[in-house]
């Protein structure tokens, strides 16, 4: 019996079953006690398994997302910013607006909870099978000019514009140069009607052109 028990936990993690390898032997105690049959004992068996390996493949997703820290919007103080509709922040979490591949500006001053917002819709939209990137402005436009200066932007720009969600999060405070708002826009008018996009900002819409340093934009 000993032989056979081993042989099952080495077939298991031959398969890469780790979880049920390590979930079987405290498993096997509650299937007799409860006199399961096999059917129901398997069937838990792999459910274990599958929620183990659907919660692995969503925590790698979150963590190529490159969130700078967990946040939900549980954990959001609605009282504290009355002025956040509560509502339509929640209804968001349906991700609607990913598949009328829509995107969502959040203004307001810092301090206000833009960043956790967006990094909480984020991990939902990790969660809910999205492919998905959190980039700080600065951080994006860095990248773009340095792929501009070294002849690579094409290849860059069409890699951000593959992303079902990408989060730009600190529009306006630093600076931005012509030729950063130009790769800005370029990598927005890919996305645009084809992917969804969140931005966070402190610059009203109306004051963008002055942002950008170009008053036709």
């Amino acid at each position: 019996m000993s032989s056979k028990y081993q042989k099952l936990l080495n077939n298991l993690e031959a398969l890469n079953l780790k979880h049920m390898r390590e979930y079987v032997p405290n498993y096997i105690e509650i299937a007799n006690r409860d006199e399961l049959s096999l059917t129901e004992a398997l069937l838990e068996l792999t459910n274990q398994e599958l929620d183990f390996q659907t919660n692995q493949t969503v925590e790698r997703v979150i963590q190529r997302a490159h969130f700078p820290k967990r946040t939900s919007l549980e954990e959001f103080d609605f009282n504290f910013q009355p002025s956040v509709n509560k509502k339509e922040i929640l209804d968001l979490k349906h991700m609607a607006f990913m598949e009328k591949k829509e995107n969502l500006v959040f203004i307001g001053n810092p301090g206000v909870g833009k960043t956790h917002l967006v990094i909480a819709l984020g991990i939902e939209a990790c969660h809910q099978g999205y492919r998905t990137l959190f980039i700080s402005c600065h951080e994006l436009l860095l990248r773009l000019r340095s792929a501009f200066e070294k002849g690579t932007v094409d290849r860059v720009l069409k890699r951000y514009a593959k992303y079902d969600l990408l989060i730009i999060d600190e529009i306006g405070y630093l600076p931005i140069q012509k030729v950063e708002a130009n790769l800005f826009f370029q990598l927005l008018t890919m996305r645009y009607e084809k992917k969804s996009t969140m931005i966070t900002t402190n610059i009203i819409l109306s004051r963008w052109g002055e942002l950008f340093q170009n008053s036709e934009i």
